[in-house]
């Protein structure tokens, strides 16, 4: 199992078990956590599970494809260089402990 912690703007955080190559999104929506929507259900054409990968995961988490910055780029509403759709990052166990700050629009 993959622990990842989700961070609310108010500094709540929740704990969350997943399983090696779901995406965070889909461990997201399994545990109800707030703030990620996933209207387009992990396609990468909504912007609605944008999250933000803590400072210490960045370097461990794999990049970012073109498609999915144009994405953020169009339409997140708080973006920083650390924006991800969190459809686009599938789980191994390198990343158990994975933290993920939710941006003020969506919490």
């Amino acid at each position: 199992m993959t622990r990842i912690y989700f961070i609310q703007p108010d500094g709540q955080q929740q704990a969350v078990e997943a399983t090696a190559g779901q995406s965070v999104m889909q461990a997201a929506m399994a545990a109800a956590v707030p703030g990620i929507v996933a209207d387009c259900g992990g396609a990468c054409t909504c912007a609605t599970c944008h999250g933000y990968v803590d400072e210490q995961w960045v370097a461990r988490v794999p990049a970012a494809t073109p498609d999915e910055l144009d994405m953020i780029d169009a339409g997140c509403l708080d973006a920083l260089p650390n924006s991800r759709l969190t459809c686009q990052i599938r789980l191994s166990d390198a990343l158990d402990g994975l933290v993920i700050r939710l941006p003020p629009s969506q919490g």
